[in-house]
């Protein structure tokens, strides 16, 4: 594993995107647990696309424009879902501390579908990770893939644990939160466009 892998990886991590914003809308809509249960989900979401690099699948993806576009729109789809819910849920802000009105489960599978309908990220790894290993053999995808993951759970629980901790400040100010409802829900929306006009 070189250090050229480490940091393309961090920088490509770091960089806000679906999981980041879900894991910071997490954070700061129901505190640090519900932040890093959300950063677990968006991690966990990414195994599948490490099982469709690995087995091949990704590639006939890649090279498949309906199997693309099908898994496009419904990330497309799902994203416009996160906005609309996000500006409907106007109570999800103002919980008190300490208490989750959402189950650990539903926090996973909605991260886990976060990162699951993002057809980038089985790209991603079909362009990305050949470049740092010599052979195609499936061990080295699976170390490197597993680096990939844990840097994801590491920056992504940093981001929902310090929205967690301004969680309070957020809370007692209104007009903030009606800003910051508005903000994660063009996000996603600005997302979602991001997708639907991304080439394969």
């Amino acid at each position: 594993m070189s250090i050229a892998f480490l940091v393309t990886t961090l920088a490509v991590v770091a960089t806000p995107g679906t999981g980041v914003i879900y894991t910071l809308s997490a954070g700061l809509s129901h505190g640090r647990r519900a932040s890093l249960v959300a950063a677990f989900g968006c991690t966990l979401g990414i195994v599948p696309h490490i099982a469709a690099t690995v087995t091949g699948l990704a590639a006939l993806m890649h090279t498949s424009a309906v199997a693309f576009q099908v898994l496009k729109y419904a990330g497309v789809a799902y994203l416009l879902y996160m906005a609309w819910a996000t500006l409907r849920d106007r109570d999800a802000i103002t919980v008190p501390v300490g208490e989750a009105p959402r189950t650990a489960r539903s926090v996973i599978v909605s991260a886990v579908l976060v990162n699951l309908l993002n057809p980038k990220l089985t790209i991603f790894f079909v362009a990305f990770l050949p470049q740092f290993v010599d052979t195609a053999a499936p061990l080295p995808m699976l170390q490197l893939s597993a680096v990939f993951m844990l840097l994801t759970f590491v920056v992504f629980a940093g981001y929902g644990v310090c929205a967690a901790a301004v969680r309070e400040h957020v809370i007692t100010r209104p007009r903030v939160i009606t800003w910051m409802r508005r903000s994660f829900a063009a996000s996603f929306v600005a997302l979602g466009a991001r997708l639907a006009a991304a080439d394969q």
